[in-house]
Parts: structure tokens; C-alpha cells; sequence
């Protein structure tokens, strides 16, 4: 799958719509359409990145804000204290589905480990 056929590419351009949560010039997060927690919010970079073993040095900055933008929304959602996840995954076995890169933000319920 090309860029042209990502569907957070199409997200990101406002082909398809999303329940978008926070926004800047470099990364959206929006709500999940099948949330696997009360809050479940995908934070995405707007450069088309397929996966982790895709990233370098170059994108650390990038990196930095997608976890920030976590932190920040999870005080907004009120999970700050009570706890939360983030998951990254990489490639077909580890669960990524879609090929480009994302971070999952998980909270408002207790998790168990080790998970899945």
C-alpha cells in the first residue's frame, strides 16, 4: 500500500473524517473507530512513515511530540492519575494494521500484563 492508498494519509488530508482531538502542524490524534479501552485515541505524524524500523535519527523530534501529545491529551481525558498505555506496533505480527506509523493511547480501565 502506497501513500496515496493510507488510510490515515486520507485522515490527515481530510479525505475521511475523524473525531479529531488535537492537531498541529506535524501530527492529529482522533478517536479510535473500534476503541479497545474508554479512551482509545490514535496519534499519528503527518509525514507518511509505515512503520518503527522505518524511523531515524531524523525523526526524534517527531517522535518526541507524538508521546507529548499522548501525555497532554490523557490529563485532558482525566486518565493522567489513574494510569495509561502506549502502544506502538510494528509489522503484522506484533497487530499493525494500518502501514503508517501510530501511536495508541489507552486508558480509563485497568490493564493486566504481560498484554495480548
Amino acid at each position: 500500500m502506497g501513500k496515496q492508498d493510507c488510510l490515515f494519509c486520507k485522515i490527515i488530508n481530510k479525505e475521511i473524517p475523524a473525531k479529531v482531538v488535537l492537531e498541529d502542524s506535524g501530527m492529529v490524534a482522533f478517536e479510535d473507530v473500534n476503541p479497545q479501552a474508554p479512551v482509545h485515541i490514535l496519534i499519528i505524524p503527518k509525514e507518511h512513515i509505515e512503520k518503527i524500523s522505518d524511523l531515524s535519527a531524523r525523526h526524534l523530534e517527531m517522535v518526541g511530540r507524538l508521546v507529548l501529545a499522548a501525555k497532554e491529551i490523557a490529563k485532558k481525558r482525566g486518565i493522567e492519575e489513574s494510569g495509561y498505555r502506549i502502544v506502538m506496533n510494528c509489522n503484522r505480527d506484533a497487530g499493525q494494521a494500518v502501514f503508517h506509523l501510530h501511536l495508541h493511547l489507552l486508558g480509563g480501565r485497568k490493564f493486566s500484563w504481560p498484554p495480548g
